[in-house]
C-alpha cells in the first residue's frame, strides 16, 4: 500500500467527520480500507512466519512448523 493511498484514507476520514461523503467517496473509502487490511494481514503473516520461538528448555521451533501441527 502506497503512502498516497494511506493519505487518501485519512483525507476521507477527516472529511467524513465534517460532512457527509458522497456514494463514490464511500465506495472509494471502503475499497481503500479493504486493501489496507489485506496489506496489513499479509505483512503480519510474513513477519510471523519468519519468527522462531525459543522454549524454556532452549529448543527452537519455527512458527511455520508449528502452524502445520
Amino acid at each position: 500500500m502506497t503512502q498516497e493511498k494511506i493519505n487518501r484514507i485519512n483525507e476521507l476520514a477527516r472529511k467524513s467527520r465534517v460532512t457527509k461523503l458522497t456514494e463514490e467517496e464511500l465506495a472509494e473509502q471502503q475499497e481503500l480500507r479493504t486493501e489496507y487490511r489485506q496489506s496489513f494481514v499479509s505483512n503480519l503473516s510474513g513477519q510471523l512466519e519468519n519468527m522462531t520461538i525459543v522454549k524454556p528448555d532452549g529448543t527452537k521451533s519455527d512458527v511455520k512448523s508449528l502452524k502445520k501441527q
